[in-house]
């Protein structure tokens, strides 16, 4: 049977978020969840998520379930905040226990998959900064295998997998980062390889990560959806895929 539309009240009021259908007369076959960065929200994401326009494709765009604090606007995903002693900025990386669990248990199991009939191949995730790292390490708690995860500018966090996993993670990853002055070092990308068992690593020539800014930029990016986006479109109503 094919997967429902989700609409935003079939999701727990636990979450905020918003949803992007797919282009008009495409049927909904495959979800890309977004994970805005830290200190963004939402809605940003959401307007992301329909420029990209990708067939039959709808966008879950979820919002950090905590304010950062300091007066500051926008949201975040991690368990705490800390501040670095010699730049002044926030850590990225402050434990996902509680965001982890959201994704997982809210989003992908109780209203994608139960709900609305996704399976973990039909799901993709795109992550940014905080939301990348967040989006590693759901996919490298879940029991199963997505469709793939891009992670902008981010690596895995140091906190444990919760979860019993036998071998690596066989979800697929894409990571692009910076070329110069980039989150990213040489032993997060190693940690990476060690975790998941097919890594993507593409390098922007630009300093500082950043969302895509250019077409060559998006086209890694737009690549990999090409390879693991599913389509549905002129198969006969009816016909079962086979692995």
């Amino acid at each position: 049977m094919a997967p429902m539309l989700p609409k935003t009240r079939d999701f727990p009021e636990s979450v905020t978020l918003s949803v992007v259908p797919p282009p008009t007369n495409h049927p909904p076959t495959n979800v890309l969840i977004l994970l805005h960065g830290l200190g963004d929200s939402h809605a940003p994401f959401a307007s992301f998520g329909k420029a990209m326009n990708l067939p039959e494709t709808v966008c879950v765009s979820v919002r950090g379930p905590a304010m950062v604090p300091f007066g500051l606007s926008g949201f975040h995903w991690g368990d705490d905040i800390l501040v670095d002693d010699a730049t002044g900025d926030m850590e990225m990386d402050t434990g996902f226990n509680k965001s982890t669990a959201l994704i997982i248990d809210d989003v992908i199991q109780k209203t994608l998959v139960q709900k609305c009939g996704y399976t973990l191949r039909q799901i993709l995730i795109y992550g940014f900064g905080q939301g990348g790292m967040l989006a590693l390490n759901v996919a490298n708690n879940l029991q199963g295998e997505l469709a793939g995860v891009i992670s902008i500018g981010s690596g895995m966090p140091s906190s444990k997998v919760t979860e019993v996993r036998t071998g690596k993670c066989k979800t697929p990853v894409l990571l692009c980062k910076a070329s110069d002055e980039s989150a990213v070092e040489v032993e997060d990308e190693d940690k990476l390889k060690a975790e998941f068992d097919f890594v993507e690593i593409k390098e922007w020539n630009r300093v500082r990560d950043g969302m895509p800014r250019s077409r060559e930029e998006m086209l890694p990016i737009m690549q990999f959806f090409a390879r693991r986006l599913q389509s549905m479109r002129g198969v006969p109503q009816g016909s079962v895929e086979l692995n």
